[in-house]
């Protein structure tokens, strides 16, 4: 994620020096919210300072970004730039973390007795898995205070505004990276297919578009995908799991869903008002299935296989229920289908909802 902020590089000394520039009504938009603070606070490592620590001087190398627990910090910038001093929520040194071995432009100095929250690309990165929308509107919100700060320099300082400008294009493509990062990270990484972060958010979409009727569910599972690895080896078994997304990315629509639950369990959900109509893509997946592993072979023993079959177990969503329900009856099906020997379809009915 944080090689989409690269191409900033090259201006990251401008960036901060228009950060110190801001006005003092733009300090609220340096703070963090209170479910970010609580976020990053947990994720974070908590470290104590005593006044007059140093965090980094000017040209120091850094990829950490700090937020104030308690206490305060002062960044000097040199020069005839205006210092700035932050306090408990504010957070400092975000453009180290997004665009990696940033040379710092302040000194950063502890001014009391202080908590601080760091954070290095690891943590980061457990942010992005933790809650990757909180993270994204922060992220909005960073890269929109620079964008803020720049268009005040450039009102004062005219014969920078040539760098400035590139700047502000810089960061519209930064965000137009940052959509396509919200994308990827609901893919799953093997398949190209949705993973579950994509499909709790496909299913909250309809929650709220009022679409959850008219849907059915069918769980897909390897069958023997486990001798597949031991035999031949992850990579072969990896070849068979894209295998299986082609077919499911072969069959869904507009408005349909195909995901990656994880290991070698998949689920579809597709537009179905009926039990045929949800019968006939399990019926196509199992069949698909069936003629990639009668395809001819080279001659000669051990080739490894293209496909293994397919278990399946499906139903009708009933659209007043949740996804837990919905996945227990589908997986009752499924179930059965790996008990009586896999390479087949099993059904379960919807459970009514109580009255």
């Amino acid at each position: 994620m944080k090689g989409d902020f690269a191409a900033a590089g090259r201006l990251r000394e401008s960036i901060e020096k228009t950060v110190t520039a801001a006005a003092p009504a733009d300090r609220a938009v340096a703070s963090l919210t209170p479910a970010e603070y609580a976020l990053f606070a947990e994720i974070g490592r908590r470290r104590r300072c005593d006044a007059g620590d140093v965090l980094f001087r000017r040209g120091d190398l850094g990829t950490t970004m700090y937020v104030v627990a308690s206490g305060g910090v002062e960044l000097d910038f040199g020069e005839d730039l205006t210092g700035k001093r932050l306090g408990p929520n504010e957070f400092f040194g975000e453009l180290g973390l997004l665009i990696g071995d940033h040379a710092r432009s302040a000194d950063a100095v502890v001014t009391v007795d202080s908590v601080l929250v760091e954070l290095d690309e690891d943590e980061f990165d457990r942010l992005v898995e933790r809650d990757p929308a909180l993270v994204s509107y922060f992220l909005r919100r960073a890269i929109m205070r620079v964008v803020l700060n720049e268009q005040g320099l450039i009102r004062r300082l005219r014969r920078r505004n040539q760098d400035l400008q590139t700047a502000l294009d810089t960061l519209r493509a930064t965000a137009h990276q940052l959509n396509q990062t919200e994308a990827l990270i609901r893919t799953d990484e093997l398949t190209g297919l949705h993973n579950r972060r994509g499909l709790a958010q496909h299913l909250l979409d309809r929650r709220r578009n009022g679409t959850l009727d008219g849907l059915g569910l069918v769980l897909i599972d390897c069958d023997r995908f486990k001798a597949v690895n031991d035999e031949y080896g992850h990579l072969v078994g990896d070849r068979v799991l894209q295998s299986v997304a082609n077919i499911m990315r072969s069959v869904v629509g507009v408005g349909e869903l195909a995901c990656r639950l994880g290991g070698d369990e998949f689920c579809l959900l597709i537009k179905a008002d009926t039990r045929d109509e949800v019968l006939r893509f399990a019926e196509f997946i199992v069949s698909t299935a069936q003629s990639l592993i009668q395809m001819p072979r080279p001659s000669g023993g051990g080739q490894p296989p293209l496909m293994c079959t397919l278990s399946l177990g499906a139903s009708l969503i009933n659209g007043d229920g949740d996804w837990n329900d919905w996945y227990a009856q589908a997986d009752a099906a499924l179930y059965r289908a790996k008990r009586l020997g896999g390479n087949r379809i099993e059904w379960q009915e919807a459970v009514p909802s109580p009255a």
